[in-house]
């Protein structure tokens, strides 16, 4: 899977239903290949950079899946 693919999941948590928004960064292990947390933004910001955006980080304990379209995760009460 290629990252611009991943980045167009939406991350939605099973808590709640809700969609959390998509990833735009995520941190692994080089060695593994496994994924240790993903970094989501909430909606689509076209200025993200200049906003004083805060990102949403999201450990891999958390995914729970990961579909064709969507990365399940569970956030527990936010």
């Amino acid at each position: 899977m290629l990252f611009s693919e991943f980045q167009k999941k939406e991350v939605i948590n099973i808590r709640n239903c809700q969609k959390i928004g998509n990833v735009v960064d995520l941190e692994f292990d080089e060695c593994t290949g496994q994924i240790h947390k993903l970094i989501i933004s909430e909606g689509f910001h076209f200025c993200r950079f200049f906003e004083g955006h805060t990102d949403i980080i999201v450990s891999f304990r958390d995914i729970k899946q990961i579909g064709p379209d969507i990365i399940l995760v569970d956030l527990g009460c936010r």
